[in-house]
């Protein structure tokens, strides 16, 4: 026989209700030692969580479900599930991800998500993006990470892209940068608010913003890796150019890689003809580049964390777009 939660309530001196709170996540007010040492009773007495029982009464399992839109596929945007898991777990629960691909559509994921009667569902992208969400199913999923529902019905916790390309445009024009060009992503959303972002930062320094040459890294309407790169040529037309540019902006780190081979192909050196500065932080390749790359890091494991708490909290928040700040990462490409 396994110990109950009458066993522990009886051995704690306090209600089942206290002890339930304290294994369970519930709404029963306690102090930190008293949960504690509820904890504690039940370990030492092997109590051990019954699931189906608990999700008869409750309605729900311990679960947090995800809608993964390729996210699984990038090894850098798994932070989002990181940070996710970790704050789901503080809580006795877990999250199980279902990908979302060409062939299964997002209601059918989510209708096959339901059958395991999850706490919450949230929904995650790889990349920064406006979500078309079935409107039969805006109430199905608690938060957006990463992406926005294109119809403002839910929660979405998004990076704050035209605020780090502030700050990184910025942080070039303090180190003495005036002719920057940026090589950009064509055709998402990052890229565009990126952009906007760039230019803005370069007006405030008394820079031609509108006048900044802006570059596609790729030849195709929509960046993607597989896409064929415009790198190599726009580096060499750019060091070939009357004004070559003291500093390029890249629209992620592998542009990033791209331009140093590019600058090194022309001669130039990093950072003292042409400093360097991207976004995204994928630590494989920033912390290797030589030097390593001065770039932004997304929050993505922020975004995991703050998705955790909107979907466990007893009440939604408000419904709109959060931005969470990107962080600077120096090193020694600037």
């Amino acid at each position: 026989m396994t110990a109950s939660l009458n066993d522990i309530a009886a051995r704690a001196g306090v209600s089942v209700k206290t002890v339930s709170g304290a294994l369970h996540g519930g709404s029963a007010r306690m102090s930190e030692e008293t949960r504690q040492r509820i904890k504690e009773i039940a370990e030492e007495l092997g109590y051990v969580t019954n699931f189906a029982a608990r999700s008869m009464r409750q309605g729900w399992m311990p679960l947090v479900g995800l809608v993964a839109d390729d996210l699984i596929t990038s090894p850098f945007a798994t932070e989002i599930i990181r940070g996710l898991d970790g704050a789901v777990r503080a809580s006795d629960m877990a999250v199980f991800a279902m990908t979302l691909s060409g062939h299964r559509n997002v209601g059918s994921i989510l209708d096959e998500m339901r059958r395991f009667r999850p706490r919450a569902i949230a929904y995650a992208a790889m990349y920064h993006k406006s979500v078309d969400l079935p409107a039969e199913f805006a109430d199905t999923v608690g938060v957006m990470i990463n992406c926005r529902d294109a119809n403002d019905r839910v929660t979405s916790l998004v990076p704050d892209e035209i605020g780090a390309a502030i700050e990184i445009t910025s942080y070039l024009i303090e180190a003495g940068r005036r002719n920057i060009a940026f090589i950009n992503l064509p055709g998402i959303l990052a890229g565009e608010l990126r952009e906007f972002g760039f230019r803005q930062a370069l007006d405030h320094a008394g820079i031609d913003g509108a006048g900044a040459t802006v570059l596609p890294a790729v030849g195709k309407p929509v960046y993607s890796d597989r896409a064929p790169s415009l790198v190599p040529v726009h580096v060499h037309d750019l060091m070939k150019s009357r004004r070559p540019p003291d500093a390029i902006l890249c629209g992620n780190d592998r542009v990033a890689m791209e331009v140093y081979a590019a600058l090194r192909r022309s001669g130039a050196t990093i950072p003292d003809d042409v400093a360097v500065a991207s976004f995204d932080n994928q630590v494989e390749i920033a912390s290797r580049l030589d030097p390593p790359l001065t770039t932004m890091a997304l929050p993505h494991r922020a975004m995991g964390r703050q998705a955790a708490q909107i979907l466990l909290a007893e009440d939604r928040p408000p419904v709109g777009v959060q931005k969470l700040p990107f962080q600077l990462v120096e090193r020694e490409s600037v």
